[in-house]
């Protein structure tokens, strides 16, 4: 398979690697630096583009890929609320094809299946508070991460007793903290750590008073990452449309 890279930061050096381990071929590689190579012939000639970039370039990233009709498998998040809508009509029945993911890791799906069960459990024992905790690099932009996002709305749809997620307490970068974990009945609280050089953790809580069950993804590298990102460009080559994890990995 023919792979172009958008994003060539630590997780594009990790794709790359991937892709070339499993057979693949890296025809084209995009940076800030070289953005008029979209346009170019090794690009148009992919098969698949992977992207990770970040909220503010992604949506327009696909468009210039979608130009020319080079589907893609990205891992950006935070364009969702503004552009949504928009790639549900660029992908509707199949005429451009984007497989998007807030977290690529295997375990991360697994974790996730475990999750949405967790939940359904709890809908039954409202005396069971839950609340999350998302802990990643220093150099990450957004808070909370899309992956936390994507736990919470797990959870959502499977406890009544909670209808919308908010930010909760908040570790930044440069070690200022604000927010809080005290938030309405209704609601779920995500606290957002930033610091060293964590590739991901994320926890889900539920509290009583008369114990405490967590669950918790613990990332130790970005190869997870790197390797479901490759995984799911192997899988769009033969798919087409608006894909996720939930149709790459059938737990």
């Amino acid at each position: 398979m023919k792979i172009a890279l958008i994003g060539y930061g630590k997780m594009g050096h990790m794709i790359e690697q991937i892709a070339k381990e499993r057979g693949h071929e890296i025809v084209s590689i995009i940076d800030v630096s070289n953005l008029q190579d979209f346009d170019s012939p090794q690009f148009a000639s992919a098969d698949v583009a992977i992207e990770f970039t970040n909220p503010t370039a992604a949506y327009d990233n696909y468009l210039r890929a979608f130009k020319h009709n080079v589907k893609v498998v990205s891992g950006s998040t935070g364009w969702m609320k503004d552009h949504k809508t928009d790639v549900e009509k660029l992908t509707k029945d199949g005429k451009q094809t984007l497989f998007w993911a807030s977290n690529f890791s295997i375990g991360v799906a697994i974790f996730s299946a475990v999750n949405k069960y967790l939940a359904k459990i709890m809908n039954g024992f409202p005396q069971y508070e839950v609340t999350m905790e998302e802990t990643h690099h220093i150099h990450k932009l957004d808070a909370p991460s899309g992956t936390a996002i994507t736990l919470a709305e797990e959870l959502i749809d499977n406890i009544d007793r909670k209808d919308r997620w908010v930010k909760g307490f908040q570790h930044a970068a440069d070690g200022k903290e604000s927010g809080s974990n005290q938030v309405a009945a209704n609601e779920i609280p995500i606290a957002s750590i930033r610091r060293d050089e964590v590739p991901g953790i994320h926890s889900i809580s539920y509290d009583s008073e008369a114990d405490k069950i967590t669950i918790t993804h613990d990332a130790h590298s970005r190869k997870g990452f790197a390797l479901g990102a490759v995984l799911a460009a192997e899988y769009t080559n033969e798919h087409q449309g608006l894909l996720t994890t939930s149709d790459l990995f059938k737990f």
